[in-house]
């Protein structure tokens, strides 16, 4: 299928449909959302080179009612979500640095870890979860991208490697097995999730825990977080669905526990063994599903989304009606799903500003031509207004902002555009 729109291919090259749920295989899809076609939100361009066509994907919303699962009907392949120049670093952001520290804490006192047990991080990225663990027990990362060798160099081995059965098998020949395996923000990005537990179990000591901390389904709904919805993003996990994919393979969930990072995500611990006692948390959290989680609430979901996007829209035309100037704050991935499908360009949004170091200065944000810069220009050339696409750390984002200097006005874009000082 192609057709040309303003230079963009709108194309299902290297991606595939999925037509059934990716852990029951029951072909039960409901359609919840649609947000059209999306860019990959890591594909970036430099400033200043032309403009080529550009690969957009199906990003539509699906509901199983046999196992709960929220997912994505299309799968784009790891390798053009993926790349090897994959710009994301963790270590970057405060909150997950102290996650993190917080997770270490927490291990400890649920699971006995001595110094000779083996801890895995799956999609390691550049080590900040392991170097918490580092000092105390032996430690092994696992990503594909190139930013692993940031970690290397910190003391952290690492396999530059997709998390694969050749990989697993890798582990277990060189390393052993884990005593804790862990896979942060991206248990709900790999394909395959049959393979994927199998591999997990491979690696897996008989007494380890596996620990994943995925977006949390309820955090998105309730805040309305459209913007998480992207093509790494596969499933969007609820402690049901979980649940329903832990059984599958004879694993049971010991913990889980809601935390702030990426606007709301889920940790949850789970054993292949009895021998674990299970934390009242998780029936907890079960019991409010189980009212919450309905079409209904998916159906009420999908209006505050077109709302919003109106909304949106028709305050950055009152604002640009008026020669304000509009910069961006931030461009995490989620900034691409809202700028492709609200339908912003440079005309609206002058530039979107990164901190120094960041690996996105000097590209384009996916899918247009607003190109980010470094946040010196905030207070060489401020504007009148900024918008913060990192709007769920807007209360920390405004404090450094204003601390530095800034003096202009505040666009929060979601769950509800509004405008603060």
């Amino acid at each position: 299928m192609k057709m040309k729109v303003q230079n963009h291919k709108i194309i299902n090259k290297k991606s595939k449909t999925i037509d059934k749920c990716q852990i029951s295989n029951s072909k039960d899809l409901k359609t919840i959302l649609s947000l059209g076609y999306l860019p990959p939100v890591n594909k970036l361009r430099k400033i200043n080179t032309l403009l080529d066509e550009d690969t957009f994907y199906p990003t539509e919303l699906m509901f199983s009612k046999s196992s709960k699962l929220v997912q994505l009907s299309t799968l784009v392949n790891k390798e053009v979500l993926f790349p090897k120049e994959y710009p994301y670093t963790s270590s970057t952001t405060k909150i997950l640095r102290e996650n993190f520290k917080e997770l270490y804490r927490e291990c400890k006192k649920i699971i006995k870890i001595s110094n000779k047990d083996l801890i895995i991080d799956i999609g390691s990225n550049d080590g900040n979860l392991l170097s918490n663990f580092k000092n105390n027990h032996r430690v092994l990362g696992i990503t594909p991208e190139k930013i692993g060798n940031i970690a290397i160099k910190r003391g952290i081995p690492t396999l530059l490697k997709y998390f694969d059965k050749e990989t697993s098998n890798l582990i277990i020949k060189k390393y052993g097995k884990a005593k804790i395996v862990t896979a942060t923000n991206v248990f709900a990005h790999i394909e395959n999730v049959d393979q994927l537990m199998k591999n997990l179990l491979r690696i897996l000591d008989k007494n380890g825990v596996f620990i994943s901390e995925s977006h949390y389904l309820v955090s998105l709904i309730k805040t309305n977080q459209y913007d998480t919805i992207y093509h790494e993003h596969l499933r969007y996990y609820s402690l049901e669905s979980l649940k329903y994919l832990f059984n599958k393979y004879n694993m049971k969930i010991i913990h889980a526990k809601k935390i702030d990072t990426h606007g709301g995500s889920i940790r949850v611990y789970a054993v292949k063994k009895d021998k674990f006692k299970v934390n009242t948390s998780v029936s907890k959290i079960l019991n409010f599903e189980k009212n919450f989680l309905n079409w209904k609430t998916f159906k009420k979901f999908k209006k505050n989304v077109v709302k919003s996007k109106l909304d949106l829209y028709s305050m950055l035309k009152k604002i640009k009606s008026t020669n304000k100037k509009i910069y961006g704050i931030g461009a995490p991935s989620r900034a691409s799903t809202l700028i492709n499908y609200v339908g912003l360009d440079e005309s609206i949004i002058d530039c979107i500003l990164e901190i120094d170091g960041s690996y996105k200065i000097g590209n384009y944000i996916p899918g247009k031509k607003i190109p980010i810069l470094s946040e010196k220009k905030l207070y060489n050339d401020p504007p009148d207004f900024v918008i913060l696409f990192s709007w769920h750390i807007s209360s920390e984002l405004k404090k450094n902002l204003k601390r530095k200097g800034f003096k202009g006005k505040f666009i929060i874009p979601l769950p509800y555009p509004k405008i603060e000082s």
